[in-house]
């Protein structure tokens, strides 16, 4: 009866089973991926109580392999690959054939078949991306030396993966003829799909989007992204015959060249992760758990293929790189796990008769261990390291390539950690730099990443709401702490995060609402700006003192709305009792401030020779000297040149008091006459 559920309740089923998964996850400090496929597992048929349309949620889940593999072309670049090519490329190579090989080799102990066993050791090979970044960002790794080989490592692993997807249905399809007519063919149209996006996707995707921004509607910009990834996908498996993850990937690259490719991001992250979601649902759907008790033997041998074999090839691959042996250690932590890549190459293998789902079962059970034991395998590199070292022969051999970088944060002391780098971000970074403050960014965007290391700036690379990396920052040793994010969920997390690792930090927060504002004073921020109610505010003062309002009482005003945490209700008392003095102040009277020039018959006078109230009927209220104000002057008080006075009266009054300050004609005349015969 499950399987007539309307699509519907299977997508609102799986989500909230995986909301719960993930969230349950995070509390156990695993990666979100795990709980998302407990939450298959749970839905799944072979557990009891509801049961998903495993059909539907597939099919649902071919659109999380077209948005994951859109967004990986979106951010694919031969640049860092190039950088990193002495390492990454003949390391990933050598990796993915001794892995492929041992992967064979368990499975023909296992009694599969030939083709089975490749598969399985192909999907093994391939680390997963999601797991990978997160890990590489938990541990403010990401932008360093030994990340960025490990990004190249995985930029070619993912590249391989695509050409794996295409060789698959040519060697292994069972109603094939000639297996090298089928290859060549299947090549033959690769390469003309290839050429075309490259050649004219690249100019004609581009171009279209910039059109469109240009009109300034973001849900025609929206669609017009998501037509492209899921239009170049469907395309091309239907045209040319390539799988739908390559298509994804082509339009991800083309468009990852474009002007608007950070924002075809920004814009394709909810849809990658919504159904990436549904994808790793749909995966822990086909877990079979009575399978994997039974064979429990095989799925814990395969796992420790994957994450010990994986781990210590790599480290020993090392030695025949131009890397310190930390590099080799990082890389080889990150990598000893396997997600999203082997479902995919494992699900070819099924939808080919290659693979039973049982044995598909046991790839999934390897991927979900793997997964799990992954933060391990990051905190275990400095007990690695430390034994190894005491092994002098192999850590010689293992580290022929100089110390290992210091990640930026090490470095640093009495420093200010800011998050984000947008308008105000860059104005606070700049300002520190001029005026020799040590600095550390924290920014989620990987270009502007790229801008500080080539400016000198310290930088991490990763989400400080969302992952880890707050916890490299050295918060400990720094003075100040600046969140400038727009969002105030992160915000508030960033800000609680960093309360639990140093107490005593100074936070200054920026907030984008006046309800956002308390939340972050609660959550721990001594100073929040709300930008636009300091526009406001500033707006307001110049505004009051054009109308002729005194400065010093319109400034008290202004003040004592930012005591009340920027509430621009009049509400206090506070701002109840400065605002009806500024009322009185000026109810049938004017206000003025008048300069005393260098010419005015009364600089020199004191005001009780001045006897500018008994003249004018105006009174002195005021005389600001010198960005000081003296309050109610005394009558001894001398005006000197450059005061200016605050006169307060009816307006004929203080238009006198105006006149009898000003400059007297004769007096400006006299002046300019000596200016004329002093000159040469």
């Amino acid at each position: 009866m499950h399987h007539e559920l309307p699509l519907l309740i299977n997508i609102a089923a799986a989500l909230v089973a995986a909301f719960i998964g993930g969230l349950l996850a995070r509390w156990i400090g695993l990666p979100t991926i795990v709980g998302y496929l407990a939450a298959g597992v749970a839905i799944g048929p072979f557990t009891p109580g509801f049961v998903g349309d495993i059909e539907t949620i597939s099919q649902l889940a071919e659109l999380g392999v077209i948005f994951l593999m859109f967004g990986v072309g979106l951010h694919f670049s031969f640049r860092d690959l190039w950088t990193v090519r002495d390492t990454a490329v003949p390391g990933a190579v050598a990796q993915m054939l001794i892995t492929t090989g041992l992967g064979f080799g368990l499975a023909q102990l296992w009694g599969w078949s030939v083709p089975a066993g490749l598969v399985l050791g192909l999907a093994i090979s391939i680390a997963s991306t999601v797991v990978l970044l997160r890990g590489l960002m938990d541990q403010g790794l990401l932008n360093t030396p030994h990340g960025q080989v490990a990004v190249g490592w995985l930029v070619l692993e993912d590249l391989a993966t695509v050409i794996i997807l295409v060789f698959m249905p040519a060697l292994f399809a069972r109603d094939t003829g000639n297996a090298w007519l089928t290859v060549s063919s299947a090549l033959l149209s690769a390469a003309v799909f290839v050429g075309l996006m490259l050649l004219a996707g690249s100019r004609f995707a581009p171009w279209l989007l910039t059109r469109i921004a240009r009109t300034r509607s973001r849900e025609l910009f929206i669609l017009t992204v998501v037509t492209i990834a899921l239009g170049t996908a469907v395309g091309s498996a239907e045209l040319f015959g390539v799988s739908l993850a390559l298509g994804a990937f082509l339009a991800g690259v083309v468009l990852g060249e474009s002007a608007v490719s950070h924002q075809v991001g920004a814009e394709i992250l909810p849809f990658r992760e919504t159904f990436a979601v549904l994808f790793f649902v749909s995966v822990g759907m086909l877990v079979n758990l009575n399978y994997l008790i039974a064979n429990a033997g095989h799925a814990l041998a395969l796992t420790a293929l994957i994450v010990l074999g994986k781990f210590v090839f790599t480290v020993l691959l090392s030695a025949f790189f131009p890397r310190p042996a930390h590099t080799a250690l990082v890389v080889a932590a990150g990598l000893s796990q396997i997600g999203e890549f082997s479902f995919i190459v494992g699900q070819a293998g099924v939808s080919l008769g290659i693979l039973s789902q049982d044995q598909y079962s046991l790839i999934l059970a390897g991927a979900l261990l793997s997964i799990m034991v992954n933060p391990l395998m990051f905190r275990a590199i400095p007990p690695v390291e430390a034994f190894l070292q005491r092994l002098p022969a192999l850590w010689r051999l293992l580290d022929r390539h100089g110390p290992t970088p210091q990640p930026p944060a090490e470095k640093l002391t009495d420093h200010v950690v800011v998050v984000g780098y947008g308008r105000v971000g860059e104005h606070i970074v700049t300002v520190l730099g001029h005026l020799g403050v040590p600095r550390l960014v924290v920014e989620m965007d990987g270009g502007r990443v790229a801008e500080f290391e080539q400016q000198g700036i310290p930088t991490l690379f990763g989400d400080a709401a969302n992952s880890e990396v707050l916890t490299h920052t050295g918060l400990e040793r720094a003075r100040a702490l600046v969140v400038t994010v727009p969002d105030e969920a992160a915000a508030e997390i960033i800000i609680a995060s960093a309360k639990d690792i140093a107490p005593q930090l100074p936070i200054i927060a920026r907030a984008a609402t006046q309800s956002g504002m308390m939340r972050l004073v609660n959550a721990g921020a001594r100073d929040v700006i709300h930008p636009e109610l300091e526009g406001g505010l500033e707006v307001l003062r110049h505004t009051l003192l054009a109308l002729g309002y005194p400065l010093l009482e319109v400034q008290q005003y202004a003040d004592a709305v930012r005591h009340d945490q920027y509430d621009p209700a009049i509400s206090t008392h506070e701002e109840h009792r400065v605002l009806d003095q500024l009322l009185r102040s000026v109810r049938g009277l004017e206000i003025a401030w008048v300069l005393v020039d260098n010419a005015s018959p009364l600089a020199g006078q004191a005001l009780i020779e001045a006897n500018i109230r008994a003249k004018t009927e105006a009174s002195v209220i005021a005389i600001l000297r010198d960005q000081q104000v003296i309050a109610n002057p005394k009558s001894a008080t001398v005006l000197q040149p450059g005061d200016v006075v605050g006169l307060i009266g009816e307006a004929s009054h203080v238009a006198e008091a105006r006149q009898l300050l000003a400059p007297k004609p004769e007096s400006v005349h006299l002046a300019n006459d000596e200016n004329r015969v002093a000159r040469p």
